[in-house]
């Protein structure tokens, strides 16, 4: 008799231990559901992971036509803005505010355009950008059949307003390719997203190739802690 008292309590026991873990699973996939696809986006590259960053290391660099033609070396400390910039000999420090200083908007612009190409899609969620519904249209390097977002700035405020940045990303909400369009209309510029590596959980594409190949902005010494 008490051996089937004790059977019976442990297929209770399974079925309630089944049961819960299938509602966990049900309630994280209505949660995903409800996120914004650009939320989604920003997750899939790891956003998740972003809290725990205490400091991000990375060198921009420029190349044309075989030709390096910029190089930035960054030490970003997210939790206090701290950053500083090391460029040939000469390094520079500042601390990010609201009310940037105009001795340190050089630095800080620069340092707006490197970090975007690294992060974009943490800012599809983090900055003021309205973002367009889900489409689907073909890709402009690879010609794939892509999902795409449009991701358009306002026309006043920033380094460079009225941006718009057309992104396609494949099944696993990953970036593969991008369209800048500068807000006057004369400068359209498609790269790819490529070499994509895991930093501490954040996903990082470490390469971005024009069309022709002649243009590659890439990523070198990417640490993460």
């Amino acid at each position: 008799m008490k051996k089937l008292i004790f059977i019976s309590l442990l297929v209770i026991g399974l079925t309630a231990c089944k049961n819960n873990k299938e509602t966990k699973i049900g309630q994280e996939t209505t949660e995903e559901a409800q996120k914004s696809i650009e939320e989604q986006i920003a997750v899939a590259h790891g956003l998740n992971n972003f809290d725990a960053v205490e400091e991000i290391r990375f060198t921009f660099n420029v190349k044309v036509q075989d030709s390096l033609r910029t190089s930035r070396a960054w030490t970003w400390k997210p939790k206090t803005n701290e950053i500083r910039l090391t460029q040939g000999d000469i390094s520079q420090t500042y601390t990010k505010t609201n009310n940037i200083s105009e001795d340190d908007k050089d630095i800080d612009q620069k340092f707006i355009n490197d970090s975007y190409w690294l992060l974009f899609p943490y800012q599809m969620v983090w900055s003021d950008a309205t973002i367009s519904e889900e489409k689907t249209g073909t890709a402009p390097i690879s010609k794939k059949e892509m999902n795409y977002l449009e991701v358009s700035y306002k026309n006043e405020g920033g380094y460079t307003p009225g941006d718009t940045y057309v992104v396609y990303y494949n099944d696993d909400l990953l970036l593969e390719e991008w369209i800048y369009k500068s807000a006057d209309g004369k400068r359209e510029m498609p790269t790819t997203w490529e070499d994509f590596e895991d930093f501490q959980g954040l996903k990082i594409a470490k390469s971005h190739k024009s069309p022709d190949g002649s243009f590659e902005l890439f990523f070198t010494g990417i640490e993460v802690r």
